[in-house]
């Protein structure tokens, strides 16, 4: 299962490395360069100043943030996913949409130029993508060194993520307004933070005894400073209908079928929405199938990996989108540090806290991006 793995990940990496040179075609700066050259000339909303400073995509006039800015909010964009498993590209969102202006700029072009709205909302999306894509391959590889992921659920997630983003690629790219994808956006996370609370109600938790032992015997463990690898995750038994596994004395079962539906189900609205699905993954594993957090996080980098290598690929290849790569590359570069450090520090965090951190994030990001997209209100 080790030499699995390992030939898994190396696959994963050699096709993460790859794209960025099957992407690069004059096809799409031919492409992005006529939508900017249609934009009209002047310097009110929605146009194109000749003379202002060049910003992304060289436009004038468009936003350019500073490169500390973009590497320090990377470094937190890898940190909360390798973390919590979850919100790395809901954080990547806020940093391209909010703190780095790309949102309020793509949307003067609402009226003026609706084909550079939508190439710079694409843009966004795929951008959200690379980040946690690169996020999910170092948490991948960290958190199975720890023995704290299932690969065959995580595998099986991934699988029915392949499907799903190729469908929604193909249906949504260039057709999704700034205002559209900020709505959903927003929506889709307030959604998920309503479930959570609900699963740390009493009911909701009355059937997580196994979870709460198993998370209660690690956190232990940590604290007596113990290995963590020898009660980490073994699989019992295989089955394409029903695969048992351990994790610190306790056991736990999925069925590979359901886990394929819910990774098809779970990426088709994440790829809509340019994020990894962290923040759908996290509540599936952990409600339906009953895992405990200091497994849920490896289990889905996984699952997201997957899905985010071929979402790109077909975004990129296939739909032609573009990225801003001296933004990119600076900010892949705290992704990896920010995910290197997340599994060597989260370990000492209890999983109550974990929980909170993500229903936080949640409402206040799924509250906010919801009320902006949909009506209009801004809120800090």
């Amino acid at each position: 299962m080790k030499m699995k793995f390992k030939w898994f990940v190396l696959f994963l990496t050699a096709a993460a490395l790859i794209l960025p040179m099957m992407a690069a075609t004059p096809v799409m700066a031919d492409q992005l360069s006529d939508a900017i050259a249609a934009v009209p000339q002047g310097t009110g909303p929605g146009q194109i100043d000749p003379s202002a400073q060049a910003g992304i995509f060289g436009i004038p006039g468009a936003p350019s943030p500073g490169l500390l800015l973009c590497f320090c909010w990377a470094i937190w964009v890898g940190w909360i996913f390798s973390t919590i498993g979850a919100f790395g590209g809901v954080m990547a969102g806020v940093g391209h949409i909010s703190i780095y202006g790309m949102g309020p700029y793509a949307k003067t072009f609402k009226d003026t130029s609706p084909a550079l709205n939508k190439m710079l909302t694409d843009s966004i999306r795929v951008s959200n993508q690379w980040l946690v894509g690169l996020s999910a391959l170092v948490s991948s590889i960290t958190y199975g060194r720890q023995k704290r992921l299932v690969t065959a659920l995580g595998a099986f997630m991934g699988a029915g993520a392949l499907f799903a983003t190729f469908l929604v690629v193909f249906t949504t790219a260039g057709k999704v307004r700034f205002s559209q994808y900020q709505g959903w956006f927003g929506l889709c996370v307030f959604l998920i933070f309503a479930f959570m609370v609900y699963e740390m109600s009493p009911r909701g938790q009355a059937s997580k005894k196994a979870a709460k032992d198993a998370a209660k015997a690690f956190e232990n463990t940590v604290k007596n400073k113990g290995s963590i690898k020898g009660q980490g995750v073994k699989t019992l038994n295989w089955s394409i209908a029903k695969t048992e596994i351990s994790f610190f004395g306790q056991k736990f079962s999925f069925s590979p079928i359901w886990a394929f539906i819910g990774g098809f189900c779970i990426s088709a609205m994440a790829s809509f929405i340019g994020v990894g699905g962290g923040f759908l993954y996290v509540p599936f594993l952990t409600s339906i199938v009953g895992l405990p957090m200091f497994v849920v996080a490896g289990t889905s980098s996984v699952a997201v990996l997957i899905g985010m290598i071929f979402s790109i690929f077909n975004f990129m290849v296939l739909k032609g989108v573009m990225v801003y790569w001296p933004m990119i590359g600076l900010e892949l570069v705290g992704v990896f540090v920010g995910s290197m450090i997340g599994p060597r520090t989260g370990k000492y965090i209890p999983e109550k806290a974990l929980k909170w951190l993500f229903l936080v994030l949640a409402f206040y990001i799924g509250i906010r991006y919801t009320l902006k997209g949909f009506f209009g209100i801004a809120m800090l």
